[in-house]
């Protein structure tokens, strides 16, 4: 039986499909960047991330355009716009596109430092599932 790490922090979601595949958390403390790859895998098998770590100055951005998703979700969830105004689709948010450019190889380029580690999902009960934390944690176990 796979041991994990309690559950500790996620700062920012960038991906989810069934569960976290893409975004920043604490591991051991430390905020970590994490990325699953969608790979086909039977349902008894867990998914298998690569994690490294990140510095204030790209945990500050990821935190700062983080806020800008909180609040245009905030809106959307009130009926206040709709999906088609996403900063996420570019030319909506001046500053998000800024952003993006400025992390765009921090999110892609995977060092090859980077560890394979497994994640277990905790939820913890926030009503608001986007907030500037979110609605649940992840414990780690490195492979």
């Amino acid at each position: 039986m796979t041991s994990y790490s309690p559950p500790e922090r996620v700062y920012v979601e960038n991906e989810w499909y069934d569960s976290p595949r893409a975004g920043v958390a604490d591991i051991g403390g430390l905020p970590h960047r994490f990325i699953s790859p969608f790979i086909e895998t039977r349902d008894d098998e867990p998914d298998i991330f690569l994690v490294w770590p990140v510095d204030q100055i790209e945990l500050d951005l990821e935190l700062e355009q983080w806020a800008i998703y909180v609040e245009w979700n905030t809106r959307r969830e009130a009926g206040e716009t709709g999906d088609d105004s996403h900063p996420g689709h570019g030319g909506i948010n001046a500053r998000w596109d800024e952003i993006q450019i400025l992390l765009h190889s921090a999110r892609t380029e995977v060092p090859p430092t980077a560890r394979r580690a497994l994640a277990q999902t905790t939820y913890i009960g926030r009503a608001q599932r986007y907030g500037a934390e979110l609605n649940y944690q992840l414990g780690w176990h490195l492979l």
